[in-house]
């Protein structure tokens, strides 16, 4: 006969591995996670209209659970955008400057 050792028993915060040091257990995180996981299942179904109403509120719990992120991201949105910008405009420029270089080629060639 085999003898196996028995573990010390387990609390309850051992068995939710959400459960920070404190203790407490965040109930926005789990319900945003089901919702989103719920969402894509409901997509991979065809259940096009509930998949995308599950994610929009998943995304929503998840977005409340993470206002700190959201805040920094939104002061830094700005930056981001004047970058984007600039650089829409360079390529503008360097595209306008390829259509210039075309008529003359053109006009070379045509001759």
């Amino acid at each position: 006969m085999v003898a196996v050792p028995l573990s010390k028993p387990v609390n309850d915060s051992e068995l939710l591995p959400c459960a920070p040091e404190g203790g407490s257990v965040h109930l926005v995180r789990i319900a945003a996670a089901g919702t989103l996981i719920t969402s894509g299942a409901l997509l991979l179904a065809g259940k096009r209209r509930a998949g995308l109403l599950a994610a929009a509120t998943g995304t929503s719990l998840a977005l409340l659970d993470q206002q700190e992120t959201l805040r920094s991201w939104w002061k830094i949105l700005p930056g981001y955008i004047n970058d984007v910008q600039r650089l829409l405009d360079h390529v503008q420029g360097t595209l306008d400057d390829v259509a210039i270089r075309r008529e003359k080629l053109g006009r070379i060639i045509g001759r």
